[in-house]
């Protein structure tokens, strides 16, 4: 079964991502709202991912647009690791691998839940030109399957005005590290 929003959550879902959308024109140079709003009042299961991410504090943004497949794609725009997805591991698997001090969930379930993507490497190296996000927290990325093979899991964040890429192990969680996630339209 989709998910779909009642009308008057929609309405006001659409009023808050047009809102944001002209306060941070910079992040999307030549984009039109009224096609992005076209294609969201057509695609109403997107509407509920976003609000998804919206809830969890992930202030979603149009930050691209792909040619190529005629789609906007929204990235989590808050200035921290969204507060709703923090303190958790990386993946299903991590999560089942913890014996103590079990986190509430972990990033891909969640994304997977929301109906979203994990950023990848180059979507949050993307999302970086755009403003200056996870000075004070981290962001979980999609990780290679060589890496996750062996136990690892790559995060992001932003220190000393430069953005930087990092390991821990799959399962660690840590109350400033999250994940941020994408959504084509």
């Amino acid at each position: 079964m989709t998910n779909i929003l009642p009308e008057d959550q929609r309405e006001e879902l659409l009023n808050v991502l047009e809102a944001r959308f002209e306060k941070f024109m910079d992040r999307h140079r030549g984009i039109e709202w009224a096609k992005v709003k076209e294609k969201l009042e057509a695609n109403p299961e997107k509407l509920w991912a976003l609000s998804e991410m919206e809830r969890t504090e992930g202030e979603p943004d149009v930050i691209e647009y792909d040619e190529k497949t005629d789609e906007y794609i929204f990235y989590d725009c808050s200035t921290e690791s969204p507060k709703g997805r923090r303190s958790i591991c990386y993946d299903h698997e991590a999560l089942e691998a913890r014996k103590k001090h079990k986190p509430e969930n972990s990033a891909m379930n969640m994304a997977a839940e929301m109906g979203i993507e994990i950023l990848t490497e180059e979507q949050y190296w993307k999302l970086q030109k755009v403003g200056d996000f996870d000075l004070k927290t981290s962001s979980w990325v999609k990780t290679p399957a060589d890496i996750r093979k062996l136990g690892g899991a790559l995060f992001c964040d932003r220190r000393y005005d430069t953005v930087f890429t990092y390991h821990n192990g799959a399962d660690s969680y840590y109350a400033a590290r999250g994940f941020r996630g994408s959504l084509r339209i």
